[in-house]
C-alpha cells in the first residue's frame, strides 16, 4: 500500500515570497527523491484557476468577505478533489501556495467575517484535510507591499488599506502561536536564499528529513 504523501502549505501577507520560496523548496525535495505537486490557491485545476481570476481582479471592494469566502471555497473544493488528494493519495507530497488559513485570516479575520464562520464552513467541507507543516513567512507590511509594487504583479487585495494588511499579519501570527505544531514562522525580510536555508532546516526537523539539502 502506497504512504499517503504531505501537504505543506505556505501562507503569508502579500510579498512575502511565498511562489519563490515554493519553488526552491520543490526542487530540494525533488533532489532527495520525493516525487512533488507544486500548486497555489486560488488555482491549481481548470475550475479554481477560473475562479482565481473572478476573485483577485477588480476593485478591492468588489465582493464582500462572505462573497469571497465562498468563491474561494469552491475553488478549494475542486483543487482538493481533482489535485490534492489524488496526489496525496498517490504518495507525492503536495506544496500550495496558500490553503485554508489564507481564508480564515484574510475573510475571518481582518475581513470581519469571524474565525468561527470561517471553521464553521471548512469543518463540512474540508475537515479530512489538514496540512501536515505550514510555513508562515512573515514580515513588516510595508516591507511586503514594496516588493509586491516593484514586481508590479499585484492583485485587488493590494489595494486594501494598510490597516487590513495589518490585520493580515496579525492574523497569522494568531493562528501560529494557536498551532506551533503545524505553524513555522519564518522570517521573511532577509535574502531569498536566507529564508530558503531557513525552510530546509525546518524540514528537517519537523518532518525528519535529514538527506533534504537547499538546492540551487
Amino acid at each position: 500500500m502506497t504512504e499517503r504523501g504531505r501537504l505543506i502549505t505556505l501562507e503569508g501577507g502579500e510579498g512575502a515570497g511565498k511562489s519563490t520560496q515554493i519553488q526552491h523548496l520543490a526542487k530540494a525535495l525533488a533532489a532527495a527523491g520525493i516525487d512533488v505537486v507544486t500548486t497555489r490557491e486560488p488555482g491549481g485545476t481548470p475550475g479554481a484557476e477560473a475562479i482565481r481570476s473572478l476573485v483577485t481582479e477588480g476593485t478591492a471592494d468588489r465582493w464582500s468577505p462572505l462573497t469571497e469566502t465562498l468563491l474561494f471555497l469552491a475553488a478549494r473544493q475542486d483543487h482538493v478533489e481533482r489535485l490534492i488528494e489524488p496526489a496525496l493519495a498517490d504518495g507525492r507530497w503536495v506544496l500550495c501556495d496558500r490553503f485554508i488559513d489564507s481564508t480564515r485570516v484574510y475573510q475571518g479575520l481582518a475581513g470581519t467575517l469571524g474565525l468561527g464562520v470561517i471553521d464553521q464552513l471548512h469543518h463540512v467541507v474540508f475537515d479530512h484535510i489538514t496540512p501536515d507543516l505550514t510555513l508562515l513567512l512573515d514580515l513588516p507590511v510595508d516591507l511586503g507591499l514594496a516588493r509586491r509594487n516593484a514586481a508590479g504583479d499585484g492583485n485587488r487585495f493590494e489595494q486594501k488599506v494598510t490597516s487590513f494588511h495589518q490585520a493580515v499579519r496579525e492574523g497569522f501570527l494568531e493562528l501560529a502561536r494557536e498551532e506551533p505544531d503545524r505553524f513555522a514562522v519564518i522570517d521573511a525580510a532577509p535574502a531569498p536564499d536566507s529564508v530558503a536555508a531557513t525552510i530546509i532546516d525546518v524540514i528537517r526537523k519537523r518532518l525528519a528529513l535529514p538527506s533534504v539539502s537547499r538546492a540551487s
